[in-house]
């Protein structure tokens, strides 16, 4: 396999505008998210931008970077546009999109993530899960829930189904979080594709892929990556890099 890791970015975002540039002790979170990747060591990193000032911030930390056109609807279509300019002979075969909003992601999810695609010939997608860390996961419909069809070890799963929903009865409840590793094949059939019934009943891509007949497997993580997606979680992403003492 020779994958390539393609982190989308874009300044309009609702509920933290210009998000990739916020400032985490002394870094733009893009760049401490190429930082993350580039120490995962799975393959050559980029980001897909949608406005020239992530690409002057990533080009400043010596990062790659491709503008994109703004208006493209997701990171999905992101990815493509910027696949196409940077491997337009097709040599890398595996994709893994990294949330642009993960600053403190663990390289080890991203080692996870390819390592299902080699072992694993029927899996189209990989991803992460972690164990729910609290009771409310369970109830709470921002948090997604993966039901997983467990391997014996218990650190990899197939996953059946994703929803926002409650799950009830015994045994762990599997919170996902949002790192894709693509066969490169499979993300060009699922972006080619209109959104899925399922997919827009439960406002998630991956069923999408699911309903298209995709499989896709998912890693065990121990670490909860951050996300950033409001003013609370950046003070938050904040305060673990203090306690981190580093830049």
């Amino acid at each position: 396999m020779q994958p390539i890791v393609i982190i989308p970015a874009r300044l309009a975002a609702t509920r933290l505008p210009n998000k990739p540039l916020a400032d985490i002790e002394g870094l733009p979170m893009i760049v401490r998210v190429l930082r993350q990747a580039q120490a995962a060591g799975v393959g050559p990193v980029a980001v897909a931008a949608g406005d020239s000032a992530i690409v002057e911030a990533v080009e400043a930390a010596g990062g790659r970077a491709v503008l994109t056109d703004p208006d493209l609807p997701s990171g999905s279509d992101r990815i493509i546009a910027a696949l196409a300019e940077l491997d337009p002979e097709g040599r890398h075969d595996v994709v893994i999109n990294l949330q642009g909003d993960m600053p403190f992601v663990e390289a080890s999810a991203l080692v996870d993530c390819a390592r299902l695609l080699a072992d694993h010939a029927d899996c189209d997608i990989a991803t992460i899960v972690e164990m729910e860390t609290s009771p409310a996961v369970r109830t709470n419909p921002d948090a997604v829930k993966a039901v997983l069809a467990l391997q014996p070890d218990g650190r990899s799963g197939r996953a059946l189904y994703f929803t926002r929903s409650t799950l009830y009865g015994d045994g762990p409840v599997w919170h996902h979080h949002g790192i894709y590793a693509y066969r490169r094949a499979a993300l060009l059939r699922f972006a080619a594709a209109p959104p899925s019934p399922l997919e827009r009943r439960e406002k998630l891509e991956q069923l999408r892929a699911m309903e298209l007949g995709m499989t896709i497997w998912a890693a065990v993580v121990d670490a909860t990556p951050i996300s950033v997606d409001n003013p609370a979680d950046l003070e938050r992403a904040r305060a673990h890099a203090r306690a981190l003492g580093s830049t």
